[in-house]
Formats: structure tokens, sequence, C-alpha cells
């Protein structure tokens, strides 16, 4: 059949950190840096992809025109959507479909955010048919209580220990260290991690990342159009955006209950196994030829989970897997040579971006101080709540 490949011609950000600013400015730094990686003027754009952000009044709702107007109406298309911490993907998949279809050749895809302090509570007003309403009023759940319990779930299932927990943070902050664009540049230490205060038991607070302001874009485009631009550019194989199957049996953020698998049989793939399954599926590829993986840490014992929720290594190992140095770089397959959430923090709308440009860096050999030598294919991987599922492969 017909290639689904788009070449990624330009990336660009604003670095994570809480800048006190307008999510505007932070998109349309990454925006006019993604146009100049492209050697691309706004002008030559065809559709813009915004990624929305919910806690900045309606310009957040509406991103994609938020950002056309601060760049400039140009008569640009544009789309907003939204999923969560799944955001990105959402835009990614909207300018890749528009340039497949053969609706544009040429798209600019933005996320950009500016969070508030401390862990994210929710949205204002009375909504008690709303669960993400509900989880916070009736029972004060917040995300880390939630990590908190997928942590101690992977202890009860796996053996896992806090130090093995403490260990991913020690290994992504080795990694964030030179990362321009991180918001924390420090090495860590186990003692750090364990000697730091308890959030949500087994976690401590250097397990679970911070919330911060930043901003990723890229500029995507049909491989014709690529060709007279760049010679060999980095691809997006694949797109995943997908949903649960029911009966989902492991607990959802927001939700308090899980569905029943009474009198159904489980689906063949868990939630979190199906996302990036469907993307190596749309690519032909599979975790053997994957050579780096940008995954959704939240916390420290959600990457060993994604670990195997990637195919990295079968389940029940990770801690292995991440002890032997595989995961490190210069190892197998380094996870998370960006330094991961654990060295950004979350800028939700952006985060997914974030995850393709370091992709994009790793593959064309431009990730100074972080390099995967060789890099010839990565995958991302990340949720947003209420059954958002997002990966995308990049192959060079």
């Amino acid at each position: 059949g017909m290639s689904k490949d788009v070449a990624v011609l330009g990336v660009g950000m604003h670095p994570w950190g809480k800048w006190g600013q307008s999510f505007v400015g932070y998109g349309v730094k990454a925006a006019q840096d993604a146009l100049e990686d492209a050697g691309l003027k706004w002008q030559d754009i065809q559709l813009v992809a915004g990624g929305d952000t919910i806690r900045n009044g309606y310009p957040g709702f509406v991103a994609g025109a938020t950002f056309a107007q601060a760049l400039g109406w140009s008569g640009a298309s544009v789309s907003s959507s939204y999923g969560a911490c799944a955001t990105g993907a959402q835009a990614i998949s909207v300018a890749r479909a528009n340039i497949l279809a053969g609706l544009c050749d040429v798209a600019l895809v933005i996320g950009a955010d500016a969070a508030p302090r401390g862990f994210f509570a929710p949205t204002g007003g009375r909504r008690p048919d709303d669960p993400d309403w509900l989880r916070f009023h009736i029972q004060g759940i917040t995300n880390p209580t939630y990590f908190g319990l997928y942590a101690r779930r992977r202890m009860d299932v796996c053996g896992a220990t806090p130090q093995d927990f403490a260990a991913v943070k020690v290994k992504n902050a080795k990694h964030g260290l030179h990362n321009p664009n991180a918001r924390y540049r420090k090495e860590v230490s186990v003692e750090d991690v364990l000697g730091s205060a308890v959030v949500a038991d087994p976690l401590h607070l250097l397990d679970i990342c911070a919330t911060s302001d930043g901003a990723a874009a890229l500029v995507l485009s049909s491989m014709d159009f690529a060709r007279k631009h760049r010679t060999d550019p980095v691809k997006i194989a694949a797109v995943s955006t997908v949903t649960p199957v029911f009966p989902n049996t492991i607990i959802e953020m927001p939700n308090m209950a899980t569905d029943s698998s009474a009198g159904a049989g489980l689906p063949e793939l868990g939630f979190k196994e199906s996302i990036a399954h469907r993307a190596y599926e749309e690519a032909g590829l599979g975790p053997e030829d994957m050579s780096l993986a940008e995954v959704y840490d939240l916390s420290t014992a959600l990457e060993l989970d994604w670990y195997e929720q990637i195919g990295l290594c079968a389940p029940g190992d990770a801690e292995k897997l991440l002890r032997d140095g595989e995961t490190t770089i210069g190892g197998r397959i380094p996870v998370n040579p960006s330094g991961g959430l654990a060295c950004f923090g979350e800028a939700v709308p952006a985060q997914a971006i974030a995850q393709v440009c370091e992709l994009t860096w790793q593959l064309r050999g431009q990730a100074e101080g972080r390099q995967v030598e060789g890099a010839k294919a990565g995958v991302t991987v990340n949720q947003g709540l209420f059954g958002h599922g997002s990966s995308v492969i990049c192959t060079r």
C-alpha cells in the first residue's frame, strides 16, 4: 500500500521550567525554532495543529488558532486537539492525517503549557458528574496517589523495591544533565531519592515528576515536499492513539473503579501494552528494532512498567534490565536519554511532542551530551487520562 511516512523537517522547544509567563510566548518560541530548523518561513505553513491546555483560559482551548494569531494571521488552516497527557500525539495525528490524505504538504504542530504551583488540582467549578472533579472532592485522590498505587502494585506483582524506583531517577538525572531544555540538571543519588519526603507511599518526592511550563513544536511534511528541502529527513513511521478494550481491569486515571471482568474474557492485550503494540504493527517494526525509547515517567515506578509494556523485556524483568545498565545510554536500549519527566516535569500538551523532538535529535546525531550512538529508530509512549494512548515511532 501507500507509504505512511511523513517527514520531520524541523523541531523546536522552549526550555521547561516555571517561567511565570503566558503559554502563548513559549509556543511561539518553539514554533520559530522548528521553522528555522526546517529552513522554512511561517508563511510556508499550510496547517497549524495545536495541542490544547485546559488551565490557561479560552485561548488554551483553541490553541491552534491562538498560536496562528500570535505568529501572524496567514490564512493557514487550523486544528486544536486535547487528550490530556496524550494531547501532543492527537495534534501530531491530525497533521499527519492531513498530509497523508494529500490535503496539505507541510504542517506545524505546537503544544505549550503554563503550569500551576504544586501538583494538578481539578479545574474550577462544581461538577459532581465529572470523574476528574469527583476523585479530588470525594476522596482527595491527586495524581501522585495513583502513582503510589501503581508503584505498590509493581512491588506486589514483581517484587520491586524503593531502591529500584530510586535507581530510575538516578539514571534519568544523569541522562538529562547536559540537556539544555531540561528543568532539573543535577546528579542525584539513591540516598537523595530515599531521603526526600514521602509523597504517596512508597514514592518519594524525587520519584514523582513536577509540573512545568514548556513548549515543543514540529514541522511535518510529505516525503515529496521533504525531498526538495532536506536530504534524508527523520520520518514518523507510525502514530498510535488507541483507547482501552473492555474490560479494562487496571485502574485508569481519573476513575475510582475498574471495569468488571465478570462474564467477560480479558482482552488479548492490556491497555498499556496495546499502545506501542499498535505503533509497532503500523510501522512493521518491533521492540528489537528500536535504538531508544522515550517513555512517560510520571513516576519512577511507571518507567519500569513501561519497559515491559513496550516489549523491551518480559513481564517482571524491568528491574533486571535497569540494574544491568541496558536502559542507560551505552546499554542495549537507552530509555529516556532526554532525562524524561524526571528532568523536565510535565508540560501536558507539549510532552508527547517533546518526545518526538528528542527522537529526531537522536536519529540525526544531534543530541549533544546524551547521544545514543548509531540510533536508527525510536519509540515514544505515553498515556493521557480518560483512556488516551499515545505512541510514535520515528526512523531514519
